[in-house]
């Protein structure tokens, strides 16, 4: 797990992916191996200990979105992005704050289901084969205790009375079929239930050898069109003890219809239907709550967004004001009522983050501000960060790009002097127009590689991007301001 992990090996996994922040990245790995120092200290203390929460101050395009992103795939703790501009005008066309403890919960009630259901996926899948068998020869005995056992169209007998199902098939082709399929099924005893079982042993070689994926079967398949009902109302249907989806759930029927599908297809539809039923829902919902409660970690964005600006205004001030002392609850430790049972607050890790450029941190209310201890500002990137952005993360811009016209069959390859004269009108462009950070190396190399793009289907030559073709393809627009604050 990477709570397990140091503070230094976090920061290594975090700079395969982001470029700078020191500062930024030494405070998350030390506020996630906290969550790790908190569950060593004895039981008595443990819940003393409350998570140092963290603003993150800086301009967009600097990485504070790109380090939520990274630390969602890279930890196992629950983990849930939310703007926090979604809860502006609460009470008018916002949304309730604990709204964001529910989708959390939702989020890893079914992380920790699909976890589950992975584990059991070897036993599911034999209960699965068990039923499709039953549904490829009626009548035998299964297994699965007639689990799958279904009434199935096409059925044929062959020379010594084995009953055989091919979905579809008009009856006077069925023996024609059999004999043309390389897979067909050679049986020489009569049909005792001592040869359907041997019958059985054979088509489930078969299956398994892969030569009855292509066979139709009819089965019953749970339709995905589900009727949507939405409830507006001030409060969460949670608080109200009631769970209306599962309640309005189990009074409607079943949707389910009839389909004919390959047997490759059954087999997963039934492995999937299979391992959900093996899944105890109450131990997951039980875990996952646990896990919130111990180990979440929301990542607030765009808090700056519900500060004032310091100006004494009014009008939107009360409603950004509202939001806060809204939030102040849930940051500082509350019991939340979700349909998975109540969830307490306390220990969640809320981490926000602001561009503050009309306010700053000191406008948010103090309550709040005493809940965010820790404050860190992202520096600004310059011509060298973005020549390393282009280059080193895994994910580096111009490895995509090289990517992408490679399905093509293009051979692209960037110079040295090309990359640093992308960094350079990069920093140019931000300077002159509006800084929006190592966005602008997207729209940048987009533009510079329109033509290639298009013309990539139509090429088989090897393209050599220098600073000389960045320059081509680039200057005009970078030297006309009012152009580039267009296209650029």
């Amino acid at each position: 797990m990477l709570n397990d992990l140091k503070p230094k090996e976090i920061v290594e996994k975090l700079d395969r992916y982001i470029i700078g922040q020191k500062d930024t990245k030494k405070s998350v790995a030390i506020a996630l191996r906290n969550r790790w120092r908190r569950r060593q200290v004895p039981e008595d203390l443990r819940d003393e200990i409350a998570p140092k929460n963290i603003i993150l101050i800086g301009s967009t395009g600097v990485g504070k979105t790109e380090i939520a992103r990274r630390l969602a795939n890279l930890t196992n703790s629950p983990f849930y992005k939310v703007e926090a501009s979604k809860f502006t005008e609460v009470g008018y066309v916002g949304r309730d704050v604990e709204s964001m403890i529910r989708d959390l919960v939702e989020l890893t009630v079914n992380n920790v289901k699909a976890q589950q259901q992975e584990s059991v996926q070897e036993k599911a899948a034999i209960i699965a084969e068990e039923r499709v068998l039953d549904l490829l020869l009626p009548g035998s005995e299964s297994k699965s205790n007639g689990q799958g056992g279904a009434d199935v169209n096409g059925q044929a007998a062959d020379e010594n009375g084995i009953k055989l199902s091919l979905a579809g098939t008009p009856s006077s082709n069925i023996m024609d079929n059999l004999q043309e399929s390389q897979n067909s099924i050679d049986i020489v005893t009569s049909a005792s239930g001592k040869d359907v079982s041997s019958t059985r042993e054979k088509l489930r070689k078969m299956l398994r050898a892969g030569k009855l994926d292509k066979r139709l079967v009819d089965m019953d398949v749970p339709s995905r069109a589900m009727p949507i009902i939405e409830i507006f109302s001030n409060t969460g249907m949670e608080e109200m003890g009631i769970n209306m989806k599962d309640m309005l759930g189990s009074m409607m029927p079943k949707n389910t219809k009839r389909r004919k599908v390959k047997v490759s297809e059954a087999l997963k539809i039934l492995s999937q239907e299979e391992a959900a039923h093996l899944v105890d829902m109450e131990k997951v919902t039980t875990e996952a709550v646990e896990l919130v409660e111990q180990s979440g970690i929301i990542f607030l964005d765009e808090i700056d967004k519900i500060a004032g600006n310091g100006g004494g205004g009014h009008g939107p001030e009360v409603s950004r004001e509202g939001v806060q002392r809204d939030l102040l609850p849930i940051v500082e430790g509350s019991s939340v009522p979700t349909k998975y049972g109540i969830v307490k607050t306390d220990h969640i890790l809320f981490i926000a983050s602001g561009a503050f450029h009309t306010s700053k941190p000191s406008d948010l209310i103090p309550e709040l501000q005493g809940r965010f201890p820790i404050r860190v500002e992202l520096h600004s990137l310059g011509k060298e960060e973005f020549a390393r952005i282009l280059t080193e993360p895994r994910n580096a811009l111009i490895l995509q790009y090289i990517a992408l016209l490679r399905t093509e069959g293009v051979q692209i390859e960037f110079t040295d002097d090309s990359i640093e004269r992308i960094a350079a009108i990069a920093v140019d462009v931000n300077e002159r127009t509006e800084n929006i950070g190592a966005r602008r190396l997207h729209t940048l190399m987009e533009k510079l590689l329109e033509d290639v793009l298009f013309e990539a289907p139509d090429t088989s030559e090897k393209i050599v991007v220098d600073a000389s073709f960045v320059d081509k393809q680039l200057m005009a627009i970078v030297k006309d301001e009012d152009l580039s604050r267009y296209i650029l």
